[in-house]
């Protein structure tokens, strides 16, 4: 940090803070969970402590055991604008997370009656993540888990580890329901807030080419539909 004086700027904390509120807004954090309906207090539970890891993110914040022992397969078959685009494929961290895996696995096998088949990525943003998993509201409000509306934090033992990761969406501390994301880039202030379960293990150029239709604000400028989804 330098401070100059006379007709050279000085450079303060107070600039540092407008940049990553900046970034924050981009990002548009406060959007990135699945939410009950009081709206409103969801997004500021939410982006108050994504701020605050934005910081450990821009100064060397994260680290540790991005990896796990796949013990379960799922897919999902995916549509873009109607048309068939191909199928992602999952490895599962079950011997990490086994609730949370239980949770996800069967959202797509549909065994509760419920799940992804027909669901689609609500919000995607390049360079960042696509975001799944409200199959109630369509929006990133809604979805549910198997456990009921929403279930705890199971651990953060493992940290996001760049392409593929797949991680729980949450409107704050254990309010996992059934939102995900696959992260597109390297995201470490999501560790210890977030819980990764899993990887894509096939059909990375796949969630690179949903990633294209995504931008700033997280709006798809095509439906990208999960048209089926199941275990292998």
């Amino acid at each position: 940090n330098t401070n100059t004086y006379g007709n050279k700027t000085i450079y303060t904390m107070k600039s540092v803070i407008s940049c990553v509120l900046l970034l924050a807004s981009v990002f548009n954090v406060s959007a990135f969970a699945p939410s009950s309906n009081n709206a409103v207090s969801t997004s500021t539970n939410t982006q108050l402590p994504m701020i605050g890891n934005l910081f450990s993110g821009l100064f060397g914040g994260g680290g540790g055991k991005t990896d796990a022992e796949i013990t379960d397969t799922v897919f999902f078959d995916i549509s873009i604008g109607g048309s068939p685009a191909g199928r992602i494929e999952m490895g599962l961290y079950g011997s990490v997370v086994p609730k949370t895996v239980d949770n996800f696995k069967q959202l797509c096998t549909g065994k509760p009656g419920f799940g992804y088949k027909g669901s689609i990525f609500h919000r995607i943003i390049p360079g960042f993540m696509c975001q799944g998993g409200d199959f109630t509201n369509f929006n990133g409000t809604g979805g549910k888990s198997i456990y009921g509306r929403t279930f705890d934090d199971e651990n953060f033992d493992l940290a996001h580890g760049g392409v593929g990761t797949l991680s729980m969406a949450n409107a704050g501390p254990n309010t996992n329901g059934s939102q995900f994301f696959v992260c597109t880039a390297q995201t470490p202030w999501l560790n210890g807030k977030h819980t990764v379960f899993g990887k894509v293990t096939n059909g990375i150029e796949l969630v690179k080419k949903i990633e294209a239709y995504g931008n700033d604000m997280g709006k798809p400028r095509e439906e990208v539909k999960i048209t089926n989804a199941g275990a292998l």
